[in-house]
């Protein structure tokens, strides 16, 4: 009797306890509101971690295994075979609500013609937001350098194969060590974005205005004299209707400096070995939808090997190109078609001798992606090239060939 009477005042004693403590207790009808806080997230938690590689092979249907392209793909052309073009990885993310990091690495550098596939540093920089919504910021590091939509736009996103020669001949790589100003209001970041995510081969958000000085040697190599290059850029992507537009101006200005490891022995060259660079260019993009259209144009003076006179001197240089495309669905799978005409007549300042190029290009070809990790490209390229330095002179060469490219995206 007494464990009895011991056992129900236990319990009556328990359920006092409980009621003192959770009021829900003797009332399941009542709810109580946690006031447990999230967890917060430590700055590596907001990295991410994505990546692409390309593997290629550019001789079918070769007629002429000394067309070659040294800043482009370095397999083209005689005793090359299949060829990892690119392998990068990217650590990126936002660690503080004002501070963005990215870092790209490629490991499918080349050290020399025989010593392939090294790791290389491409981007390593950070973004200093300077309002609460990052409209205004300060990008610092080695990045691309705001000239040209298809320098800026990545090898994951574009279409051709390669960039062209006119617009990329400002900078080796499209990057260099600088520090860059970029502004754009919430909305066109936002359709930056977009512009990448939904497949439409966007150029990425570099801003509506940007503006910045950098080293003008390119990536991963020394300055070389006291003047830091300067550039400019204005761009506006518009939406009408169901298309967009993107408008762009751009221009560089600085002093580019000959490394003597890029002089021959008997080239002449001026005794400072430094040479005016500076270009402007103009940029219109009509997204595909599904009819695209790019075209570059730019124009300038910089540094180039003259025959005549065996030595390197200040020129002119201009040219651009246009680039075609459709791009349709079929069954969850898009296919972009494409033609590209590319013309250029001036010089590559970080080849040997400043080195001078007059090229001639036409490429066809098509992108198929029948999953959004998966991309195959097949294209047809005749160009009429002629690029010369000191060693190399009246060196033009005619020819065609039919590339192949599969792409993962990871």
């Amino acid at each position: 009797m007494r464990n009895i009477i011991f056992i129900l005042a236990l319990s009556f004693a328990s359920n006092i306890l409980y009621s003192a403590i959770d009021p829900a207790f003797t009332d399941s009808s009542k709810l109580v509101k946690s006031t447990t806080q999230p967890a917060k997230k430590e700055w590596y938690q907001n990295i991410q971690l994505r990546g692409y590689s390309q593997v290629r092979y550019n001789r079918f249907l070769e007629t002429n295994s000394k067309l070659v392209c040294e800043q482009c793909d370095k397999s083209i052309g005689d005793n090359n075979g299949i060829f990892i073009r690119r392998l990068r990885l990217i650590f990126s993310g936002q660690i503080h609500p004002r501070v963005y990091i990215y870092i790209q690495p490629d490991f499918a550098s080349s050290a020399s013609a025989t010593a392939l596939h090294f790791g290389q540093i491409r981007d390593a920089y950070f973004d200093l937001g300077l309002n609460d919504d990052n409209s205004w910021r300060i990008r610092i590091g080695q990045s691309k350098v705001p000239f040209g939509f298809i320098n800026m736009q990545s090898s994951q996103n574009r279409l051709n194969l390669d960039r062209d020669d006119a617009m990329n001949s400002m900078v080796s790589n499209e990057r260099d060590m600088g520090a860059f100003l970029y502004w754009a209001p919430k909305e066109k970041r936002e359709l930056f974005s977009k512009l990448v995510s939904s497949g439409l081969k966007g150029s990425g958000d570099y801003g509506c205005f940007g503006y910045g000085v950098f080293n003008g040697q390119t990536a991963n190599k020394p300055e070389e004299n006291n003047n830091l290059h300067q550039a400019i850029r204005f761009t506006y992507p518009i939406e009408i209707g169901s298309q967009i537009i993107e408008p762009s101006i751009q221009a560089i200005t600085g002093k580019w400096t000959m490394p003597t490891s890029l002089l021959s022995s008997k080239v002449k060259y001026r005794s400072d070995r430094t040479y005016l660079d500076e270009r402007i260019a103009a940029t219109f993009v009509l997204y595909p939808q599904p009819f695209g259209i790019q075209a570059e144009f730019t124009t300038g003076t910089g540094p180039r090997f003259n025959k005549n006179t065996d030595s390197i001197e200040s020129a002119k240089i201009m040219g651009g190109y246009i680039l075609m495309s459709y791009r349709f669905n079929v069954k969850g799978q898009t296919i972009i078609p494409f033609v590209r005409y590319v013309k250029y007549d001036g010089a590559k300042k970080f080849e040997q001798d400043a080195r001078a190029y007059n090229v001639e290009e036409i490429e066809v070809g098509i992108e198929w992606e029948p999953v959004k990790q998966f991309e195959l490209v097949v294209a047809y390229n005749s160009a009429t090239r002629s690029f010369e330095d000191y060693a190399k002179q009246n060196n033009q060469q005619i020819g065609r060939f039919l590339r192949i490219q599969a792409q993962v995206n990871f």
